[in-house]
């Protein structure tokens, strides 16, 4: 567990589990949260940055900076998920609209601002990036001098063996593959370390009936029973006993990083297979004879992907943290 508090920055595409990682990022004690930027993904945009103003005033964060970026791909149309989030993105909870308002800067603009301070204070931040990256591709290429602000890039996306969005490729990658790979180029460029939380390990943390039902109890309109609702509505969307937290273990593993195991791996973004595009190509041989006889060669970019998870202890401190009771076990 990090002793020090860890400056956050998230960007979103708010989402059910992106309401789920921001409750997480804005509670816990170990988490200084600077500032959230939304990209179109889950949902359109304008409900991204409403939904997300809705979790952080449930959260009592209106210091947090909340700003809106990208409202579609690099390259083509969006394509949102509301047969996964539902109509508003957030559950269809009828969850009382806020009177946040939205920072005036494009989430571009936030982004650079909020690195180069952390770069002029000596205390790089963390950007944990939710959604597809069209947000951050644009602020590495952009402004590459905000690297000595960033000290680590934690994505939610993509995966090594599995693919959600289709047979081969994750949501969040699948939605804008060119600025994955851009971000992912960038990063390599420019010295910035990555993890991937990808698909492997996302599905294990998860939250099941009682649980969800007693952060519900808790009641008020608060965190833990925003928490406990998304959880409901999820279980139900989706079927089966269990609901994942998704994207909030990769706040998690900000956290905690014991409980999570990655290995540094080669990887490249598919671009243009019609069957795969947009999946993570993680390459796992460990014989370098195949590789030197491969003709497109190692990839040049390297990530910490991860590719086991303790996921009972991360739903734990999932749910300890809502309930006031961060750091319990």
């Amino acid at each position: 567990m990090t002793t020090e508090p860890t400056p956050v920055v998230l960007d979103v595409d708010t989402g059910v589990d992106d309401a789920c990682a921001l409750l997480l990022a804005a509670l816990h004690p170990a988490l200084e949260l600077r500032a959230v930027s939304c990209v179109g993904g889950n949902a359109p945009v304008d409900d991204v940055v409403r939904n997300t103003l809705k979790v952080l005033e449930t959260a009592g964060r209106d210091d947090v900076p909340v700003a809106r970026g990208a409202e579609r791909p690099l390259l083509e149309p969006p394509l949102h998920a509301r047969h996964v989030h539902g109509e508003d993105g957030m559950g269809d909870l009828g969850w009382p609209t806020s009177s946040l308002v939205p920072d005036p800067r494009h989430a571009v603009e936030l982004l650079r601002d909020v690195c180069r301070e952390a770069a002029e204070a000596g205390r790089p931040v963390t950007l944990v990036p939710l959604a597809p990256l069209t947000n951050i591709a644009l602020l590495l290429r952009t402004h590459p001098d905000v690297a000595s602000g960033i000290a680590e890039i934690v994505f939610m996306g993509g995966a090594a063996n599995v693919g959600n969005a289709t047979a081969s490729a994750e949501f969040n990658v699948f939605h804008d593959p060119e600025a994955a790979a851009i971000t992912l180029d960038a990063a390599a460029d420019l010295g910035i370390r990555v993890t991937m939380y990808g698909l492997d390990v996302f599905y294990e943390p998860v939250i099941g009936r009682d649980e969800a039902a007693e952060l519900v109890a808790v009641g008020g309109r608060g965190p833990a029973e925003l928490g406990g609702r998304l959880m409901d509505f999820q279980r139900e969307r989706l079927g089966g006993q269990d609901a994942t937290i998704g994207d909030a273990g990769a706040v998690c593993a900000v956290i905690d990083r014991d409980a999570l195991r990655t290995q540094v791996l080669p990887i490249r973004v598919e671009l243009a297979g019609h069957w795969s595009r947009g999946r993570t190509i993680v390459d796992r041989r460990d014989w370098s004879g195949a590789i030197t006889h491969d003709p497109h060669g190692e990839a040049p970019v390297r990530v910490d992907v991860a590719l086991g998870v303790d996921g009972r202890r991360y739903s734990r401190l999932w749910a300890n943290a809502l309930l006031g009771r961060a750091g319990e076990r």
